[in-house]
């Protein structure tokens, strides 16, 4: 039994150095019920890092909210995402959840629903479809993002382009993401 045991772990020890390292991805965030404004939801530390920003309303009315820090003269990158399925896939724009980004200075931008481009994720093997694609020069500051509901739906938003693990503050509690568990 010993024998079989130090074959075994031997045997792991050759094979996992071999395997390629974990892929990059958006580091996930689902906003949840409680979410409804941009301080009770959750904070994106670093708003230059790639954030999946899930949002699901089960009404028309709903809101969902978050955060993300940027500092002056970098990019704020927003794409706005449905799943390539029914019934989100079937509404006209105006039916889709309303997304609004107030900057540091309080000036206001409503995102503006205007492509509709399909997109595969291989990572999830799903398909995708973007409907909107927003970029800017941020100020320094915290940005504030309102998703309001106009119909029973879910939507995907992509903050940030660097491919790298984020970090999420939520009640004063820090959830880090990273590829290789490590403590924060």
């Amino acid at each position: 039994m010993r024998k079989l045991v130090i074959a075994l772990l031997v045997g792991i020890s050759i094979v996992i150095p071999q395997l390629p390292p974990p892929a990059s991805a958006h580091t996930p965030v689902i906003l949840l019920e409680s979410d409804t404004t941009p301080g009770a939801g959750p904070l994106l530390v670093d708003g230059t890092i790639s954030f999946a920003v899930q949002a699901s309303f089960m009404e028309s009315g709903q809101k969902k909210a978050f955060r993300t820090v940027l500092k002056e003269g970098q990019e704020l990158v927003v794409e706005y995402l449905i799943v390539d399925k029914k019934p989100e896939n079937t509404f006209p724009n105006t039916k889709l959840p309303l997304l609004v980004i107030t900057s540091p200075s309080g000036q206001v931008k409503t995102v503006e629903l205007n492509e509709r481009t399909n997109f595969y994720y291989p990572g999830l093997k799903t398909n995708f479809i973007y409907l909107a694609r927003y970029k800017t020069t941020s100020e320094a500051g915290t940005y504030q993002f309102v998703v309001s509901s106009r119909e029973r739906s879910s939507i995907v938003l992509g903050v940030g382009k660097k491919e790298i693990p984020g970090e999420v503050r939520r009640d004063r509690t820090i959830l880090c993401f990273r590829i290789n568990p490590v403590s924060c």
